[in-house]
């Protein structure tokens, strides 16, 4: 970027005065809200989010600096439930994408369909993907071939299923032309998300704690390399127990119960994990 492109420092602190001040109301929305959903707290976390969104690309722009923290947009969560606290219907809205990976698989798979069924043999819809795909997914549930999809020669993509919620259900028919067309966000009731974006910020915590955990193990073994080493110890007390043998009566030595010694029959150790 240009020097002449480049923000003001003073238009940079008026981006933080403005983080500071969405701050601010954040938090009292927080300490006055009415509910796990209050839309007061809900506007002004996308306020803040904005304003901390504009503050890091001024301070990166004029300083090639950003900040330590970074809070989700408001696209990143669902607003707040406005349906019906008791609803009498429910629709389940379903998206999964594939990607068409092993062409010739999926039109193998639709010739052996149409071999099956004597009526649809040597029709020619399996000769073409498109006509492939119409034929599998007429004979299959979208759930079986979500769960053989690899045999289909179809990859997986994102996904996605919104519960939502209605006072009561649609007449017959009546959705079947638009069927997504009237979704509404805040009728959502859960909503679940499949997506490789997860799997990759998952595969980066799970490094992280590998990381950890190797730590730890440093730490470990570096603590028992300054430990005696319990071989010689054990050594020493044969070497003890040696010289005080000539004092004592053998049969009574004999006669020692082995679990009777100090350190032995301890209360068990409990751990409780914590939530």
């Amino acid at each position: 970027m240009s020097d002449a492109a480049q923000p003001t420092a003073a238009e940079v602190r008026a981006a933080a005065e403005a983080v500071k001040t969405a701050l601010d109301r954040h938090l009292a929305a927080v300490e006055r809200r009415s509910g796990e959903d209050d839309p007061a707290v809900y506007d002004a976390f996308n306020q803040l989010a904005a304003a901390a969104e504009a503050y890091d690309e001024l301070l990166y722009d004029r300083y090639d600096e950003v900040t330590p923290f970074e809070i989700p947009g408001a696209d990143d969560s669902l607003p707040p439930y406005a349906g019906p606290e008791e609803p009498n219907a429910l629709s389940v809205l379903i998206r999964r994408d594939y990607a068409v990976a092993e062409p010739q698989r999926l039109m193998a798979q639709a010739r052996r369909v149409e071999a099956a069924d004597d009526e649809d043999a040597g029709a020619a819809s399996s000769s073409t993907v498109h006509g492939a795909l119409g034929l599998l997914f007429g004979e299959f549930e979208p759930d079986e071939i979500a769960s053989r999809h690899k045999e289909f020669g179809l990859e997986e993509g994102d996904s996605t299923l919104w519960v939502t919620a209605a006072e009561e259900a649609a007449d017959p028919g009546e959705w079947l032309e638009a069927p997504f067309e009237q979704a509404d966000a805040q009728l959502v009731i859960c909503r679940f998300d499949v997506s490789a974006v997860f799997d990759d910020e998952f595969d980066d915590d799970m490094a992280d704690d590998l990381d950890d955990l190797d730590e730890v193990a440093v730490g470990v073994a570096r603590a028992g390399a300054d430990l005696d080493d319990p071989d010689e110890d054990l050594d020493t007390d044969l070497d003890e127990d040696e010289d005080l043998g000539t004092d004592q009566d053998p049969e009574a030595v004999d006669n020692l119960d082995p679990r009777s010694g100090p350190g032995r029959g301890g209360a068990a150790a409990r751990t409780e994990s914590e939530r």
